[in-house]
């Protein structure tokens, strides 16, 4: 739609195109409600895209996210989305070295014989792998739990605790979650296996007493009451064009290349102010629903953001002609179909967060690479047949203030130690196998911090927008409202957030768009 057709006031304005926007806009517009969702990019989806990254070359790449886990079944069912995700037949594989000894540890989906052997293999005994079902099926049991409450008014901290066992509750919620791991299993490199899921996008130690790696934990574990990490078919990008036709087919007007730059509110009436190439435009609406980070948000409102985020990850993408051999043996396909762990084991964990903290960066990057080709060979169009394949490094603790004097330098030794690392899995270095775009270059591009932030106004380049929050409300909150009760209130009555910032709002999810709608709905039907 042209600038020229716009309206000049709509029931509910959103901010922000990416897919908790798209989400609020399908829901609000199927309710009958006036929407217009503005983005500042050519495009929606913000980081849920599928890009073609390496020039001359039909490769899809999920750039940003990648991963789909906590996106609702009932939202997809919902909004009629035509989605399509697959499991992969890998949960993980970890390469380690032992006593000089190339070998692994293997988990399959579902698990199986291979797995108990693979434990009994690596640590000498049944102990570990007993110690892992424990574990992760009270972690099951948590998640089950959690998951149908994410999409429902919040409850309070004593409600949830009372639906759970207290020991799970103690364990994964009011103490570090190191403590946990550190006193239910006895090998560095299953430990470091589980307290992955602590640190994706998060800076921190396993006994940090803040306890953010226990909620990164927990948001990386409650998907859809399993946790199961899915590839989206045909790249994320294929999820938020699915978002973005449900949102359009029900009536929601959205305007790309509108850069959003003021929000004014009385608390009833709010104006949104925004450019569109050289002309400013304006509208009025009963709500503001932000799909930018809190930070951004005060900006736009004229107010002090206080301390910007920082986020800490390192992205690497990589367009290889054949999947790498490893020295341990195990097949490329098995290695690489699920999440495969690179120097994450525990000690290295730690090692590498207490290098990154004072303020260097880690000399054996950890981290994890994905092959999304291996599940869903459509984002290779034509490649697929020359048996070419896309992989996804994703590095932690890797936090924004160590690229701060030295961006292109720093990043390209960050990419080195991370190559490194991987490298001394396999048996020919990953570089030899990378194709050449048409330019002749190597496909490979990095991601630091700081790219993030300026390709898509993530401040400090943090994929959460901030600190993940726990997925319900303290005990003593203030739940009054249709916006407390859903998790998405601001200091502003009718300004509501409907991104990652929100109370449950995290990853790929939808659920702060979903929450967010509900709100507003709801406050229409007391207002």
């Amino acid at each position: 739609m042209t600038s020229q057709q716009l309206s000049d006031k709509y029931d509910v304005i959103i901010v922000g195109g990416g897919h908790n926007g798209l989400t609020a806009a399908a829901y609000l517009a199927k309710a009958g409600v006036s929407v217009l969702l503005l983005e500042r990019l050519d495009h929606t989806g913000g980081a849920a895209v599928s890009t073609r990254a390496f020039a001359g070359l039909p490769a899809r790449l999920s750039r940003y996210s990648y991963l789909v886990s906590l996106l609702p079944q009932q939202i997809i069912s919902d909004l009629g989305l035509d989605v399509e995700l697959r499991s992969r037949t890998t949960a993980s594989y970890t390469p380690v070295v032992r006593d000089g000894r190339h070998t692994g540890l293997l988990v399959e989906r579902p698990e199986a014989a291979a797995t108990a052997e693979s434990f009994r293999s690596l640590t000498g005994s049944d102990q570990e792998y007993d110690a892992w079902r424990r574990f992760y099926g009270e972690v099951s049991d948590f998640a089950e739990v959690v998951a149908p409450t994410l999409l429902e008014p919040l409850r309070t901290a004593r409600q949830v605790r009372e639906m759970v066992e207290a020991d799970t509750w103690e364990q994964l919620v009011e103490q570090p979650l190191g403590a946990a791991i550190e006193k239910r299993f006895a090998d560095d490199t299953v430990r470091g296996v589980v307290a992955t899921d602590a640190l994706i996008g998060t800076f921190a130690g396993m006994n940090d007493e803040s306890l953010v790696q226990n909620r990164c934990f927990l948001y990386h574990l409650v998907g859809n009451g399993t946790g199961e990490w899915r590839v989206p078919v045909g790249g994320m990008g294929a999820v938020t064009d699915a978002l973005a036709v449900a949102a359009r087919n029900a009536g929601a007007t959205i305007v790309t290349n509108a850069g959003v730059s003021g929000i004014e509110t009385d608390g009833s009436t709010a104006t949104v102010t925004w450019h569109a190439g050289d002309r400013w435009q304006s509208a009025e609406c009963d709500f503001v629903l932000s799909n930018v980070a809190p930070w951004v948000l005060q900006v736009l409102l004229g107010e002090d953001p206080g301390e910007r985020p920082e986020g800490s990850q390192l992205k690497v993408n990589l367009l290889v002609e054949r999947l790498p051999r490893f020295k341990s043996g195990v097949t490329p396909k098995v290695a690489l179909s699920g999440t495969c762990h690179v120097a994450e084991d525990y000690s290295q964990l730690e090692e590498a967060y207490q290098q990154a903290a004072a303020g260097e960066l880690p000399t054996v990057q950890p981290g994890e690479i994905y092959c999304h080709s291996l599940t869903d060979p459509s984002i290779m169009g034509t490649l697929a047949v020359d048996g070419l394949h896309t992989l996804t490094y994703f590095g932690v603790h890797t936090p924004a203030r160590l690229f701060a004097t030295d961006l292109d330098g720093q990043r390209d030794r960050a990419t080195e130690h991370a190559l490194d690392a991987i490298n001394e899995h396999l048996e020919e270095p990953i570089e030899s196998l990378l194709v050449l775009d048409k330019n002749g270059h190597p496909c490979l591009e990095t991601k630091a911090p700081q790219d993030i932030d300026e390709a898509l106004a993530m401040p400090g380049g943090h994929i959460f927008h901030g600190d993940l929050t726990w997925p319900w409300a303290p005990n003593r909150a203030r739940l009054e409202t249709p916006a407390q009760r859903w998790g998405v209130a601001t200091e502003h009555a009718n300004i509501l957030l409907c991104g990652s910032g929100a109370r449950r709002g995290g990853a790929v999810s939808g659920i702060g768009g979903h929450n967010a709608a509900q709100a507003v709905l709801e406050a229409r039907r007391s207002g």
